[in-house]
């Protein structure tokens, strides 16, 4: 397993998740989805914290020096992941406390994404306790 390339894909895929419907309101025949920038938008201002962490792990990812400094890319890895899960989580026990006269429901999308940081967590931790190779 290419922690690299695993580190990559699940950031992108919790970047992409961020632009797509997170939040379900319907009332009657009307329905309304909200996308995890509207919530930001809307009031939610820690979630911009999820799309600047995930650019951040991608830069980190991405960069030349991935192997010379691989133990602080799994801690910016790690934290971002614990970050952006902490968020996520927060945004579903929001939508939770909705009453029964408007029913609110998480999207694919959502849980797509809660379940990205949940492995990018994962993942970041087993490459933290993954002894380096010997040179």
């Amino acid at each position: 397993m290419n922690n690299r390339r695993v580190t990559i894909s699940l950031a992108l895929i919790i970047l992409i998740c961020f632009f797509l419907p997170w939040i379900q309101v319907s009332c009657g025949a009307s329905k309304d989805r909200l996308a995890g920038i509207d919530l930001a938008r809307d009031g939610h201002n820690g979630l911009w914290l999820i799309p600047i962490l995930m650019l951040v792990i991608l830069f980190v990812g991405l960069a030349r020096s991935w192997k010379v400094r691989r133990q602080a890319a799994a801690v910016v890895t790690l934290v971002s992941g614990l970050l952006t899960a902490y968020l996520m989580n927060r945004e579903r026990a929001r939508a939770d406390n909705s009453s029964g006269l408007i029913a609110v429901n998480l999207t694919g999308w959502f849980w797509l994404g809660l379940a990205s940081a949940i492995l990018l967590v994962g993942v970041s931790v087993v490459w933290i306790l993954k002894r380096p190779p010997a040179r």
